[in-house]
């Protein structure tokens, strides 16, 4: 039988579990626990027993050895241990096996304080509990601290600046100018401080595996790509990573596939990409082609979307899948981003990390997936509502960003008005948008609220769960009003009647407050703020009618 194997037979002489290891002897109990759970849905009490379950003989097996979660704990929302553990062990039930946390500067390092100090990040001792209550439920926890790139939190203080590729900053896309956020690697100071890094987190947590990003370093010209092979070949020979796995972000790569032949062995390369229709084929076979062991990196569409993109995440896994089958990939990493603040509710990620256990499990057998089949999924085995209402509430939110013309990448539309409030509605990336698009989206969420006025979760947090759905119509509620408002005028918020932007104001009001109930109740209070600053500019350009042009979030 392959590794992670079982055999389940149920029949009228009881239920016999035959596996290949101790994995296999794990997910063949979490099958079983899904047909008993499944046995009772619909019902309000009672649990099944031997005679309630179908007669079955099943066989099975994965398709991925590695079944990976990320979760982005950088960008501002950082989980409370008891989060983590309520989701390690659904994950578990769910039969995938590893667990990375994306981190910027949400660890404790020793020297660093004034870079993490009020980011409420994770000691030594936080990673060593998780990576136990990791162990004790089968799943791998895996560090992934960026080592080049996305520095930016480190590189605001004057101590770090120099160390930029851009001290002053840069020029980045749709004209914006951002803070430097990339380390230069010709700086002795920059590898000393990344080698220091390596040093306190790698020994902290048991898995051979650490992943060093070097993803998006937007300051790095094309003409110094082969620095990047000449970064990563100096990590991997610190005496730290001796004995470990190394894994990087593919993107570089696939922008420069002369690079590959200078890939370290032992490296493994994860392949991302957001859109349904990313080229996850083209780039498995360039990466097999090469030699180069990779996985597949699709997402879970939640992060600046509010609703969650849930055609355009289920496209996205499956390719994901499919590809990585067809060209030798050893694992899929499903990733959960929070850029711009995390400002999705938490239930939003669900249906892309269940997706992915689906899809990484037995691509096969779920070919074909549509979104109705898996909102009764995500009833039986998410949420544990015998009404039937919450999975189809989830997904008819994750419908609403292609309910309107504008299709932007790796967000929604809907989004730019309230994080974005300097950029005229119906104008460049939002062009097409009509006042009807905005009646269409606010029908949907009338029956979203019906439909969580029927749900009944029986699982530890539905409560909060429920609440989280409340508050994405809250604040998508917002946004239709605000681009409503605007679009009557011409797209710009000083187009907006003073009264108008008071009663946006009113609303918003009202979000902040729900925003900050639930991130307290499940995350550390750490980065709250940072994301809270997003609607407080946002307060601001209501009060006044201006909006500040080079906004792009709060300084660090």
């Amino acid at each position: 039988m392959p590794a992670e194997g079982y055999r389940l037979e149920i029949g009228d002489d009881g239920i016999a579990l035959v596996a290949a290891d101790d994995a296999g002897r794990r997910h063949g109990q979490a099958t079983l626990a899904q047909l008993r759970h499944g046995a009772t849905t619909g019902a309000d009490t009672g649990a099944a027993g031997p005679t309630d379950l179908p007669a079955c003989r099943i066989t099975d097996w994965p398709d991925f050895a590695v079944r990976g979660v990320m979760l982005d704990v950088a960008r501002d929302r950082v989980p409370t241990k008891e989060t983590l553990f309520a989701l390690i062990d659904r994950l578990a039930g769910w039969k995938l096996n590893q667990l990375q946390l994306y981190m910027e500067h949400t660890f404790a390092y020793a020297g660093h304080e004034e870079v993490w100090r009020g980011a409420d990040p994770y000691t030594a001792d936080d990673l060593r509990a998780i990576d136990d209550h990791c162990r004790s439920r089968g799943i791998e926890l895996v560090a992934n601290q960026n080592t080049l790139g996305h520095f930016e939190r480190w590189l605001c203080h004057d101590h770090y600046r120099p160390l930029a590729i851009a001290p002053d900053g840069f020029d980045w896309v749709f004209g914006v100018r951002r803070s430097p956020m990339t380390l230069d690697p010709a700086k002795p100071g920059s590898f000393a401080l990344v080698s220091d890094l390596l040093a306190q987190l790698v020994p902290v947590v048991r898995s051979p595996r650490i992943h060093i990003g070097l993803d998006e370093p937007w300051e790095l010209p094309p003409e110094r790509h082969p620095e990047w092979i000449d970064w990563l070949r100096r990590l991997v020979s610190l005496p730290v990573m001796a004995g470990r796995a190394p894994l990087v972000w593919g993107d570089v790569l696939s922008a420069d596939p002369a690079l590959l032949a200078g890939v370290p062995e032992g490296v493994t390369v994860c392949e991302w990409g957001y859109e349904d229709n990313h080229p996850f084929a083209a780039r498995a076979e360039a990466l097999a082609s090469a030699g180069v062991p990779f996985w597949m990196s699709p997402g879970t569409s939640s992060w600046l979307s509010i609703s969650g993109r849930m055609q355009n995440m289920l496209g996205n896994i499956a390719g994901a899948a499919v590809a990585g089958l067809a060209h030798g990939a050893t694992g899929m990493l499903v990733t959960d981003w929070g850029d711009m603040g995390h400002h999705q509710q938490p239930v939003v990620s669900e249906p892309g990390f269940a997706t992915a256990a689906a899809f990484s499990w037995c691509a096969e057998a779920h070919a074909g997936l549509d979104l109705e089949t898996l909102a009764t999924m995500l009833d039986v085995h998410a949420f544990d509502d015998p009404a039937g209402a919450l999975g189809g509430a989830l997904v008819e939110l994750g419908r609403i960003p292609r309910m309107v013309t504008p299709q932007v990448p790796n967000m929604s539309a809907l989004v730019f008005s309230i994080l974005l409030p300097q950029w005229r509605v119906g104008r460049g990336a939002t062009r097409g948008l009509t006042a009807g698009e905005l009646d269409a989206v606010d029908g949907t969420l009338d029956g979203v609220l019906a439909a969580v006025g029927r749900a009944r979760p029986r699982r530890g947090d539905g409560g909060r769960v429920l609440d989280e759905i409340r508050a994405t119509v809250q604040l998508l509620r917002l946004a239709c009003g605000d681009a409503r408002l605007r679009l009557a005028g011409d797209g710009s918020l000083a187009s907006v009647a003073d009264g108008d932007r008071a009663r946006l104001g009113a609303g918003l009001e009202a979000v902040v407050a729900e925003h900050r109930r639930l991130w307290t109740d499940a995350f550390r209070p750490g980065g709250l703020e940072d994301s809270v600053a997003w609607f407080r500019h946002l307060a601001s350009c209501y009060r006044t009618g201006e909006a500040d042009g080079s906004w792009f979030g709060p300084a660090a």
